[in-house]
């Protein structure tokens, strides 16, 4: 099969790379419009769940991108920058620039082709492929050309929120809320390498135009944004620039689709579907959806029953997590409105149950697992999962 995929994010070479795990018979190519190395944002998130499935996947892959992963330890919610709330868990983060280029190297190892600065605009041009994969992100031009076909529904979020990176290298994943005389100002944090850390600025709209952020240039966001979670920050510098521009304030983009395929095309990734990145699956949720596709495409006699199961599975699968996302992202929008915490312990409950849920005890629960002693005995059990999760797995 003569396959084209549009978009070098960690969605397309992840798929070319399980097509080629499955058949190395296909005849793949991955177009990516910009320059090897480039790319937008700082760091990515992941769990367990998510290595389970590489390692049964492509154990060569998930090696690599384990290797050029960082291990952070526990969650805390700071408030004010002097309380803080413990959740515990941990997880792993990678620097994007360090995934993507992991993936790009097995992807060519495997004789997929691999063009950077190839823009594609036009489908015309892509007419001797039998499967167009439309890994091209959220704003997918490839969408947008067949929006009527794809039932294309976009919704774009309240919050003014900035993606930057930091020198401060986190050893968990931080949430900061500051309290301003304009109102809530928070963000969140996970080490992006041994050098930097991922730190994601949210804040309401009333927030953002009382802070004057809506006039003030990137060097004087950056120093206002430093004094205000200078405590959590140890004083260190945020860095806005990345691929060689300065970061923006953006509001988040919802996208969902009530199809994702159109005869021979097929969306993967936030070209599909956007979660809002208060729960932190996009990376994972891509990459699960590449592993599906290619399954379907394996198992499946003809293109057209692989392309229409591939479609009915993951969007039933995704029902639930997007449904959440939404519950996340409005919680975050009115946080002015609902959110009086007297302490880090109280703010961190009412986060950690936004989606519902809670019983009469769970407080009570929630306040005996800030005991040191306590957290101690579940870190260690933490500890002992991620041991045996990594041993099953056969983790180098």
């Amino acid at each position: 099969m003569r396959i084209s995929c549009v978009g070098g994010g960690p969605g397309a070479l992840y798929f070319a790379i399980s097509m080629k795990v499955r058949d190395p018979g296909h005849d793949i190519v991955v177009l990516e419009r910009d320059p090897r190395g480039s790319t937008y944002g700082w760091g990515v998130v992941y769990w367990d769940d998510l290595l389970d499935l590489l390692y049964g996947n492509d154990p060569e892959s998930a090696h690599a991108i384990r290797d050029v992963s960082t291990l952070w330890r526990d969650q805390e919610v700071w408030l004010n920058g002097d309380d803080t709330a413990h959740l515990g868990g941990y997880g792993y983060s990678a620097r994007r620039a360090d995934l993507l280029e992991v993936l790009a190297r097995r992807a060519e190892d495997l004789d997929v082709e691999v063009q950077h600065s190839h823009e594609v605009t036009d489908l015309s041009r892509l007419a001797d492929a039998d499967l167009i994969v439309a890994g091209d992100g959220a704003s997918s031009r490839l969408r947008q050309r067949n929006a009527r076909a794809f039932g294309t529904r976009v919704r774009t979020g309240r919050n003014p929120y900035i993606w930057l990176g930091t020198d401060k290298v986190f050893d968990s994943f931080v949430f900061d809320f500051e309290e301003t005389p304009a109102g809530w100002i928070w963000f969140h944090a996970y080490p992006s390498n041994l050098e930097t850390s991922t730190c994601i600025v949210e804040c309401t709209e009333r927030t953002w135009r009382g802070l004057e952020f809506d006039s003030r240039d990137d060097n004087d966001t950056l120093r206002l944004l430093e004094k205000i979670f200078y405590q959590t920050l140890d004083g260190h510098s945020l860095i806005s620039r990345t691929r060689g521009d300065v970061a923006r304030w953006l509001r988040f983009t919802e996208i969902s689709n009530t199809t994702w395929y159109h005869d021979n095309l097929v969306l993967l990734g936030d070209a599909a579907h956007t979660t809002h990145f208060t729960i932190g699956s996009g990376t994972r949720l891509a990459m699960i959806d590449a592993m599906a596709l290619a399954d379907y495409l394996y198992d499946e006699e003809t293109l057209t029953r692989a392309l229409a199961n591939y479609d009915q599975d993951r969007r039933r699968s995704l029902r639930r997590t997007q449904a959440s996302a939404r519950t996340s992202m409005a919680w975050f929008e009115h946080m002015d409105r609902h959110t009086h915490p007297e302490t880090a312990t109280a703010l961190a409950f009412a986060m950690t149950t936004r989606d519902g849920g809670n019983t009469p005890w769970s407080y009570q629960l929630f306040r005996a697992a800030q005991i040191p002693a306590i957290r101690k005995v579940q870190r260690r059990c933490d500890d002992a999962g991620r041991w045996l999760g990594a041993h099953r797995r056969g983790e180098r």
